[in-house]
């Protein structure tokens, strides 16, 4: 055997060592890949290289799988012939794969002369010889429908067929399916997408011949199979061109340019054949009888008679062996390193599945001791953030930067979105006030409408604490899951099981009583209200800032009123108004403004009466107006009605006998127990201060009677008092009220929504978090450290057993590739 035969066997056997042990062309081992477009001639190219007939043949799309043809080289009486020939008895008895020579020497009663030299092997039926070749067609049609269907899909796994014989040259050739640009028939719509991906994967590799198969009769210009071959090759190092159909071109046309490398140049040239045709097919010509037709159209034809050494088939199987052995001889270093490469990651990858030998019996104990101890020490370093196998994940959040991102991002939050006065409407709290009133009349804002009302709200609080609940124990949940996907877990699927249930029945535990403390931490709170809490706002407080919300709004119309009073000055051309001075008031304009707003936006005609009478000059009624809301509303009703200390007392409704005495007045100040004590709480009892209390007890009468003049003035300050939310039936004092108790109601919720806030995740942390985090190891250990368990808990996964064996079958099959390739001297 010669050194080219040599090398080209130990691609052979590395080949099949690929194709049948390793499962994948990792190695990317030197071969010819065939490609053109449908009836192209690349089939007929094939065979007449091979010199038989054994191709599938019809309409349409026919070679649907990869076709690796391993083209062996022997010698007439090669010991090869008669190593594993008892197939050949089988085949020369039985009449249906009979050959013609067979017959005529069993009707003339001669006897075999022995096992033909030619045979086909298919790698997929291992040690069964084809002497038929009409068989290997069959197969090859059996086992393209058995993979890609009976329909004219197309399939990426291959078939490994081998030819033996003494009139071939030693060649690895891939017949690839023809190219195609319209589905017909069963095809799928996207065939050309998949045949195009199915050839890409064979020629985009750098050791991968190209021969590109192109009909002469068709313009170069169209050729798709230059075309892709281009994509991959663009200088055309590896590409290797066939013209067929040379005798079916046009009357005084040739293809003499192209084959000479004038048109495309290609670095390995163009060879020109001559297959049979149709005709000569469905006449059973033979491929010998093509082979000397071949070679006459060559030496006869005037044109190509002067290059006919250099086209024919014959001159193709030659070259294409001279180029495959010269390739070869090129990349064998590189395949051995990477033939050294694949055997150290398998090495390594084989490493990761464990050795079950590793652990004795004896020793198993302190095997799932080592694991339990480990995996507890990983769930604790993942909320700390100091895990053991410290890989940061640079994707998403998790263990403690999620739960911290829960409390502080998510729940609060939804906590801060949440409306203090959600589903309250003016009209709810008008019903709360009349409710909580009884059969009479409110002299003052009821505090047990204040107490209904709120505790409501405080429970808006319930859910999202309770949900916040729910999203630590997923979290926690999560790190369980996460810590039970290491390598050493999963080798052990019962043990790991087995830690994802005692940790969850440790958190299911841990869940209701967490659960049901937060829940508590809303009651507590609905329980007692708070009023004298420091940060409360306060009722003489809520009562300023309604005050100074209307004053606003009051301000906003007269400045509005002021700019339209102008603007239809400006457009009716008047001069500016002139006072009795002579000077343009712009106070008299204010006036106007105020008085004008109030009365278009004032629902009360009494009370614009009211204002109409105190006009007697614009000045002069901008001045009271100014005092009347200023002393009146602001001093009057405040100082009295919320207890700030009175700064005159002779005054009979801010008035005190002694200025440090707290009465009546300070019924809502911050110096009194609580809002709910009501007006008269402080009233002080004792002999010395008798005299304060009845003074007190005077003004607040006095306070009393002056009511109505006190709520028609603060209407005075909200001249455009507009009804929402269908509250157009409130009277002024109702709307007062109302939005005195809502201020209150705002204040108080965000002071439990802050302190809810704060201790919600304390509580999760406390009960939960921390809880799990430190008795995790000693649950972990009592329930699973038991020796009668030992052999249940260190059963190996299947799967995994599987993917060892595939992954030892793997790497004994690259040690003896490599022992292949060592034996090229």
């Amino acid at each position: 055997m010669t050194f080219d035969n040599h090398l080209l066997d130990v691609i052979n056997k590395l080949q099949d060592l690929v194709y049948n042990t390793i499962g994948n062309d990792s190695l990317d081992l030197p071969q010819i890949a065939v490609i053109g477009s449908q009836s192209s001639g690349k089939s007929s190219v094939l065979e007449n290289v091979v010199g038989k007939d054994f191709l599938p043949r019809g309409i349409g799309i026919v070679t649907r799988r990869p076709l690796i043809l391993q083209l062996v080289s022997i010698s007439e009486d090669s010991p090869l012939i008669y190593q594993n020939n008892h197939d050949y008895v089988e085949t020369a008895n039985n009449p249906e794969t009979m050959t013609l020579d067979d017959h005529l020497r069993k009707q003339s009663g001669a006897k075999p002369n022995g096992p033909p030299n030619e045979w086909g092997e298919f790698l997929h039926i291992p040690h069964k010889r084809f002497y038929n070749f009409q068989d290997i067609k069959r197969e090859i049609e059996n086992e393209t429908s058995r993979i890609a269907g009976k329909n004219k899909g197309i399939s990426k796994l291959p078939i490994n067929l081998k030819i033996y014989s003494p009139n071939v040259l030693n060649l690895t050739l891939v017949d690839l399916p023809g190219l195609t640009k319209v589905p017909i028939g069963d095809q799928p719509t996207d065939i050309e997408v998949q045949i195009k991906n199915l050839i890409t994967e064979y020629i985009s590799k750098p050791n991968c011949i190209i021969l590109a198969v192109s009909p002469a009769n068709v313009d170069l210009a169209n050729s798709e199979s230059l075309k892709l071959a281009r994509q991959f090759d663009p200088q055309g190092k590896r590409t290797i061109g066939v013209l067929s159909k040379l005798d079916l071109m046009d009357h005084g046309t040739n293809a003499f340019d192209i084959l000479s490398g004038k048109v495309y140049p290609l670095k390995l040239g163009f060879v020109g054949v001559v297959n049979r045709s149709q005709q000569d097919i469905m006449q059973n010509k033979s491929l010998d009888d093509s082979l000397r037709s071949e070679n006459d159209f060559f030496t006869s034809h005037p044109v190509y008679s002067k290059i006919s050494s250099k086209c024919g088939t014959q001159f193709l199987s030659k070259t294409l062996n001279n180029i495959l052995m010269n390739h070869i001889r090129e990349k064998l270093p590189d395949i051995k390193a990477k033939l050294n490469t694949l055997m150290g990651q398998t090495e390594q990858e084989l490493l990761s599945y464990g050795d079950p030998k590793q652990y004795s019996i004896a020793n198993r104990g302190n095997l799932i001791l080592k694991l339990i101890s480990k995996f507890a020490n990983n769930f604790t370093g993942s909320i700390e953030g100091d895990k053991i196998d410290n890989i940061i994940s640079t994707k998403e959040l998790c263990g403690g930067a999620r739960i911290y991102y829960i409390y502080h991002n998510i729940f609060s939050k939804i906590l801060r979105s949440i409306d203090p006065c959600l589903n309250l409407s003016m009209l709810d709290i008008r019903i709360a006030i009349r409710n909580s009133t009884g059969p009479r009349a409110s002299l003052f804002v009821p505090e047990l409408a204040f107490d209904s009302l709120v505790k409501p709200q405080i429970k808006l609080l319930q859910e999202p604490s309770v949900k916040c609940v729910e999203l630590i124990y997923e979290e926690l949940m999560k790190i369980c899951h996460n810590n039970c996907s290491s390598n050493e877990l999963i080798r052990y699927p019962k043990l790991q099981a087995k830690l994802i249930e005692s940790v969850s029945d440790l958190l299911r535990q841990r869940l209701g009583p967490t659960t049901q403390y937060v829940e508590s931490l809303i009651e507590i709170h609905r329980s007692y209200i708070n009023t004298n809490h420091s940060s409360f706002i306060g009722a003489a407080s809520a009562m300023t800032q309604v005050l100074d919300d209307r004053r606003a709004k009051a301000q906003a119309i007269a400045k509005q009123n002021i700019l339209e009073a102008k603007k239809s000055r400006k457009v009716s051309g008047s001069s500016d108004v002139i006072s009795e001075d002579g000077e343009a008031s712009d106070n008299d304009t204010i006036s106007d403004a105020i008085l004008n707003g109030t009365k278009k936006h004032n629902k009360s005609e009494s009370v614009n009466e009211k204002i109409g009478s105190k006009k007697v000059s614009r000045k002069a009624s901008n001045s009271e107006l100014s005092n009347d809301l200023d002393s009146s509303s602001k001093e009057s009703f405040l100082n009295f009605f919320f207890g700030k200390d009175a700064q005159n007392k002779n005054d009979p409704v801010n008035g005190n006998v002694n200025g440090n005495a707290k009465g009546v007045s300070n019924g809502f100040s911050a110096q009194s127990s609580s809002f709910n004590t009501g007006i008269f709480s402080n009233l002080d009892t004792s002999a010395d201060s008798s005299n304060t209390a009845l003074n007190n007890i005077d003004g607040g009468l006095n306070f009393i009677n002056r009511l109505p003049e006190q709520i028609e003035q603060l209407s005075l300050s909200n001249p455009q008092n507009q009804p929402e939310n269908n509250v157009d039936e409130l009277t002024d004092r109702e709307q007062l009220e109302c939005e005195l108790i809502k201020k209150l109601i705002i204040s108080y919720f965000n002071i439990v929504r802050e302190m809810i806030e704060d201790q919600v995740p304390k509580s999760i942390m406390c009960l939960l978090v921390n809880y799990c985090k430190d008795n995790v190891g000693n649950k972990l250990v009592g329930e699973l450290y038991k020796e009668d368990l030992f052999d249940d808990l260190l059963e190996e996964d299947k799967e995994l057993r599987v993917e060892r064996e595939k992954c030892f079958k793997l790497l004994e099959s690259y040690k003896e590739a490599s022992k292949i390739i060592g034996e090229i001297v």
